[in-house]
C-alpha cells in the first residue's frame, strides 16, 4: 500500500518534482534546443518576443507593488511587478530584473514553475523550478498541491507587505471591497470600494485606512513610470478574469490529483486484498465526489461575489478575451463578460475547454460532467442558485454544441 507523505504530490502517480511536463512552456523550450532564437529588446529584454511565442497580449498587463515574489527586491511601489498571461501560462517581469518568471498550468502536473535568465547574448533557456517556487506556491484547500496564488494585503510605501494586518488569498468569491491591496488597478466601477492603488503611510491612523484617491483611477502616471512597462494599465477586467483563471486552475489540479491518487490508492489495496482490480472502494467514490463538487462550484461561480456597480476598464483587454474561444450558433460564448453584476453573463468557466481540463482522470470528468448534467436540468440545490432558469438554458445550449463531450461523458 502506498505510504502518505507530507507533500502527498511527490509521491507516486503524481511524483510531482520527478514527473516531466507537457505544456506549451515545455515545447517552447524545446524549439530553442533546436536552435530557435529570441528576439532581445534594449529595455525589456526577453519579454515582448516571450509574450509573442507564447500568444499572450501585452492588454493582459496587471501590476503589483507589493513585495511578494522571487524578485521582491526589483519590487515596490515606483517599479510594481508586471504579470501578464493567457489561458494557459502567466509571466512576471520586473523592471532590471535578472529573470522573468513563468507558471504554466499543466494538464497532468498543476502550476508548473520556470524562469528566464534575461542576460544578453546568452541562448534562451527555460529553466524548470521546484523547491525554490514551491515554498510560496503549495496551495492547501484541502490535499496541498503546486498552485497559484493571488493575495491581498495592505503595503507600506516601500512595497513591504504590513503582514499583521492580515491578508485575502483572493478568488472570485472573494468581496471586492477586500481584493487588489498591493496592486495598482485601472479603470472604473462607481462606489464599490476596493484596497487597490493603496499606500499605508500613517498606519496608527483609525480603521479602516481611507481610501479615497484609490478608487476609479484611470491613469497611473505619478503613481510610476509607466513608459517602463509595456502598457500603462493595469487592469481592472484583467484582474478579475486572472482572479477566476487562477482559482479554476487550482481546482481542477486538485480535482485531477485527487482522482489519480484515489485510484492508485484503490489499484494497491485491491492488489493486496485479492480483490478484482475493478473493485471500487468508498473512499475513492468520496474522495473523487469532494474534489468534483469544489470544481463544478468553482466552474460554475457559486458564490461569486456581486458587482453592484459596472465594471469598465481601460485596456484592449475587454475587447480581446471576448474575440476568443469558441461560439454555438446563436452568437454566445463563454467568453461574453458581463461587468454589471456579475463577471460573466453566462456563468460558466471557458476553463472548460482548457487542454487541464480535457486531461481530468476519466473518472473525474465522468463525475463532473453528470454533476453538470444534473445542475444545468435544475437539480443543482440551494448552492447554484445563483443559475436561474434562462442561465442554466442558455450555458446547456452553449456547452451542448461547444463541449458536447461533457454530455457524453460515462
Amino acid at each position: 500500500m502506498p505510504a502518505l507523505a507530507a507533500d502527498e504530490f511527490e509521491q507516486p502517480p503524481i511524483d510531482y518534482s520527478r514527473s516531466t511536463p507537457k505544456n506549451s512552456v515545455v515545447r517552447l523550450q524545446g524549439a530553442f534546443e533546436q536552435g530557435k532564437s529570441l528576439g532581445w529588446d534594449a529595455e525589456q529584454g526577453y519579454l515582448p518576443a516571450l509574450l509573442h511565442e507564447l500568444k499572450i497580449s501585452p492588454a493582459t498587463q496587471m501590476l503589483v507593488f507589493s513585495k511578494t515574489s522571487l524578485q521582491r527586491d526589483r519590487i515596490s511601489p515606483r517599479t510594481p511587478r508586471a504579470i501578464y498571461f493567457n489561458d494557459d501560462v502567466y509571466v512576471g517581469y520586473c523592471v532590471g530584473g535578472e529573470t522573468l518568471e513563468v507558471a504554466a498550468a499543466d494538464p497532468q502536473l498543476g502550476a508548473v514553475f520556470y524562469t528566464l535568465d534575461q542576460t544578453e547574448g546568452k541562448a534562451p533557456r527555460l529553466e524548470r523550478q521546484t523547491h525554490r517556487c514551491l515554498q510560496c506556491h503549495v496551495v492547501a484547500d484541502s490535499t496541498p498541491i503546486p498552485g497559484f496564488l493571488v493575495r491581498s494585503l495592505f503595503t507600506s510605501p516601500s512595497g513591504q507587505p504590513i503582514l499583521s494586518e492580515g491578508s485575502h488569498r483572493v478568488d472570485h468569491a472573494t468581496p471586492i471591497a477586500d481584493r487588489w491591496g498591493g496592486w495598482y488597478v485601472t479603470g472604473t466601477h462607481g462606489e464599490q470600494t476596493h484596497l487597490g492603488n493603496q499606500l499605508i503611510r500613517d498606519r496608527k491612523a483609525s480603521r479602516p485606512w481611507p481610501n479615497d484617491d484609490g478608487h476609479n483611477v484611470v491613469d497611473l502616471t505619478g503613481r510610476l513610470r509607466t513608459e517602463n512597462y509595456l502598457t500603462p494599465h493595469s487592469d481592472i477586467v484583467a484582474l478579475l478574469v486572472f482572479e477566476h483563471q487562477t482559482h479554476v486552475h487550482n481546482l481542477i489540479a486538485q480535482a485531477n490529483f485527487a482522482a489519480r491518487q484515489a485510484m492508485y490508492y484503490e489499484a494497491a489495496l485491491n492488489k493486496a486484498l485479492g480483490e478484482p482490480e475493478d473493485h471500487r472502494l468508498e473512499s475513492t467514490t468520496r474522495r473523487i465526489a469532494s474534489a468534483g463538487d469544489k470544481l463544478v462550484a468553482g466552474l460554475l461561480f457559486a458564490g461569486e461575489a456581486p458587482l453592484t456597480h459596472p465594471i469598465v476598464g481601460t485596456s484592449a483587454f475587454t475587447q480581446e478575451f471576448q474575440q476568443a474561444g469558441p461560439r454555438d450558433s446563436q452568437g454566445r460564448s463563454l467568453r461574453d463578460l458581463d461587468l454589471t453584476t456579475r463577471l460573466f453573463k453566462y456563468p460558466c468557466s471557458y476553463l472548460i475547454y482548457s487542454p487541464a481540463f480535457d486531461a481530468l482522470h476519466p473518472a473525474m470528468k465522468s463525475y463532473v460532467g453528470q454533476r453538470f448534467r444534473d445542475i444545468l436540468a435544475g437539480q443543482g440545490g440551494a448552492e447554484f442558485a445563483h443559475l436561474s432558469p434562462a442561465d442554466r438554458q442558455a450555458i446547456a445550449e452553449i456547452l451542448y454544441q461547444t463541449k458536447h463531450d461533457l454530455w457524453s461523458s460515462e
